[in-house]
């Protein structure tokens, strides 16, 4: 969700990634909306702010839970041996939490994942109640808190209430900590009108989100199409002339309908159970009893066999990986080689909040494909292809103003191992979450990070190797400043709010490891 907008403004980038090429000395002028409006290589440098360093789309975060980044390190004793121990301690952290802790938690973390490189949140949010499961006055106060915690960071929000309705495949009753997550179609639905009007005032957009198929009974996902059509959701992110406006009914990004993210086939436990109580596996049977396309993003989907591959590509949806998160709960490895040879679309998020780097996801996303299959590029041919297909896809715009410049250095930027998966990110991410960033475009949004040239991790580099430095180079973070539509929320590693945000998230944390 972008700062206020503001007037008109004009920048001189001295190397910015347009298509799949590194362009120089580009004029981009900002509308008052925080999108694009013009771009010219070699453009006059009067009225501009000079920008030096690599300037790259920002990448859009597609999964995360914000209170559970108070939660990182708290549970790697010797009980929670397992997702399901993990759980419980999560259920026991989470009782503490007041409407003030999440704000404040929120806030912190996407300050940080602000300054790694992140300028898109898409919040799966599923903290409707108070300790206890009553009811807070206004049924969406932890909502609006996430609202408030995005526009205090300046970072892109999607936010995604979600439907959680039953404690197991057997439709067993919410209890303890679960019962701070109740909520219906029905309910979802509600909560979209609530929040539409300040939402769309802000530039944040709304998604609908599933918690997984033990969560939600079978007889919701029937009805999941006539919920969506019933709201006329709101999403900021893509309104015609700026933030504020309203969008079509049932979209975000003005383009299609809104988001549906969901948990699938995360745990092999889930898959046993699945298997016997609804008679097929997990990606299987949400296939064939939801209409699953290209709004959907599939969370995680680790266990799937190549049936529901081809089935998923063939669907258009995406897979969004959670690698750092997947990693501390053990889940397994998605085959994501398999998954890019065939076509298939993927994006990152962090989940639980382990990591709040895209590049750490990122690594270790091609990290664990390499030690699988025992060879180096872990994604093979097929990541490179999948990578140019998302560009000329997904990207063809960008593509096309690409092709207008012609003459910038280091063509093929896209190449390499760290930008074959940052494509992914880019143009895969944005289509998970209906927002209209991801690459460098007229009409698209002003949402950059600028890479620090002088930094030790790229000094010296060039073409492909820029990227693939950023991503395989050591934890060392070179983002020096990040924009969102069109305005800067960090300068030189820094945000401008960051030590009074510590200050309230230090007094979070205190409060709820009381």
């Amino acid at each position: 969700m972008s700062p206020k907008a503001a007037p008109s403004r004009a920048f001189r980038f001295e190397r910015l990634l347009v298509g799949d090429r590194w362009e120089r000395d580009v004029r981009v002028e900002v509308d008052a909306g925080g999108r694009i409006a013009s771009l010219e290589a070699g453009g006059a440098p009067y009225g501009c702010e000079t920008v030096t360093g690599w300037a790259v789309p920002g990448v859009p975060n597609v999964h995360s839970h914000s209170f559970q980044r108070a939660l990182a390190g708290l549970a790697e004793g010797r009980g929670p041996d397992s997702f399901w121990g993990w759980r419980e301690v999560m259920y026991a952290f989470l009782e503490r939490l007041t409407p003030d802790d999440v704000e404040a938690i929120t806030a912190q973390l996407y300050i940080e994942m602000l300054k790694a490189g992140f300028t898109c949140v898409g919040e799966f949010h599923y903290l409707h109640h108070p300790p206890g499961g009553g009811r807070y006055d206004d049924p969406a106060e932890m909502s609006r808190r996430i609202l408030a915690a995005a526009r205090t960071a300046g970072i892109g929000l999607v936010h995604m209430p979600v439907v959680y309705e039953v404690g197991g495949f057997g439709g067993e009753a919410l209890e303890g900590g679960q019962r701070r997550f109740r909520l219906d179609l029905e309910g979802a639905g509600r909560m979209h009108e609530e929040l539409a009007g300040d939402f769309a005032e802000a530039g944040a957009g709304i998604g609908w989100a599933l918690h997984s198929l033990r969560a939600v009974s079978a007889e919701s996902f029937g009805g999941v199409e006539g919920a969506m059509e019933s709201v006329g959701a709101m999403g900021g992110a893509g309104v015609e002339g700026g933030a504020g406006g309203r969008q079509a009914r049932g979209t975000v990004a003005g383009t299609r309908a809104a988001p549906v993210h969901i948990h699938v086939a995360e745990q092999e436990r889930e898959l046993r159970e699945c298997l016997a109580t609804r008679g097929g596996r997990p990606v299987e049977w949400l296939l064939a009893n939801a209409p699953v396309d290209e709004r959907w993003c599939l969370v995680h989907a680790t266990h799937v066999g190549r049936e529901e591959i081809a089935a998923v590509v063939g669907r258009g949806a995406v897979v969004g990986l959670c690698p750092t998160t997947e990693a501390n709960l053990g889940d397994g490895l998605f085959p994501l080689g398999d998954f890019a040879r065939a076509g298939g679309r993927f994006a990152i998020g962090t989940d639980s909040h382990v990591s709040r780097s895209p590049v750490e996801e990122l690594r270790l996303l091609e990290y664990g494909q390499r030690l699988v299959t025992k060879r180096r590029g872990g994604l093979g041919g097929g990541s490179r292809g999948g990578a140019g297909s998302v560009s000329r896809d997904d990207g063809a715009g960008t593509a096309r103003e690409g092709a207008r410049f012609g003459g910038g250095s280091g063509g093929g930027v896209l190449e390499g191992a760290g930008g074959a998966l940052l494509a992914h990110a880019w143009a895969d991410g944005c289509r998970a979450l209906g927002w209209e960033g991801g690459g460098v475009e007229c009409g698209k949004r002003a949402d950059l990070v600028v890479l620090d040239a002088g930094h030790p991790a790229l000094v010296g580099r060039d073409g492909a190797a820029v990227l693939d430095s950023w991503v395989f180079s050591g934890t060392d973070n070179p983002v020096r400043d990040v924009m969102v539509g069109g305005s800067w929320v960090v300068r030189d590693g820094r945000h401008p709010r960051e030590e009074v945000v510590a200050e309230a998230f230090a007094a979070a944390v205190g409060g709820a490891g009381s």
